[in-house]
């Protein structure tokens, strides 16, 4: 089981794959954490050591539920090509109910959202919709990736 739990901040991402790393009995990682503090000049790039060190994670674990924040599609393609199996999950945040969100520096203008681009159809993965509590959220997740039986 190789599962990337994406969505932007305000769905609580970490959260969600958290529990639902529980729920599954599967180790959870914090890909934020796979970020070097720095790296050498002309060396590997941030992104290319982020994602050497998510595949080492899911080489080491036979059952992995990974949080990220939103992911681009071509990175999505990245990682599924070094991550064979792989399935992502996407919350889905109605940007209605979702609060501007504010820079670190607390600036009076609301930080722009950075476009998501969403799971397309031929893509391995779900899009759940986070418009509930935590519990009902996971036991969704889990209902549809374990085919009913989770």
């Amino acid at each position: 089981m190789r599962i990337v739990v994406t969505g932007p901040a305000e769905a609580a991402t970490p959260l969600v794959a958290a529990a639902l790393a529980a729920r599954l009995r599967a180790r959870y990682l914090d890909t934020a954490e796979l970020y070097p503090a720095r790296v050498r000049p002309g060396g590997p790039t941030l992104g290319e050591v982020w994602l050497e060190a998510l595949a080492l994670a899911f080489t080491r674990e036979r059952a992995l539920v990974a949080s990220s924040g939103s992911l681009s599609r071509a990175r999505r393609d990245l990682i599924r090509a070094r991550v064979p199996g792989v399935v992502f999950v996407e919350l889905v945040v109605d940007d209605q109910a979702a609060p501007p969100r504010r820079s670190r520096w607390r600036r009076a203008k609301p930080v722009e959202r950075p476009a998501i681009e969403p799971l397309a159809g031929d893509e391995p993965g779900v899009r759940i919709a986070d418009d509930a509590d935590l519990e009902s959220i996971v036991d969704r997740i889990a209902t549809v990736l374990t085919g009913g039986a989770g």
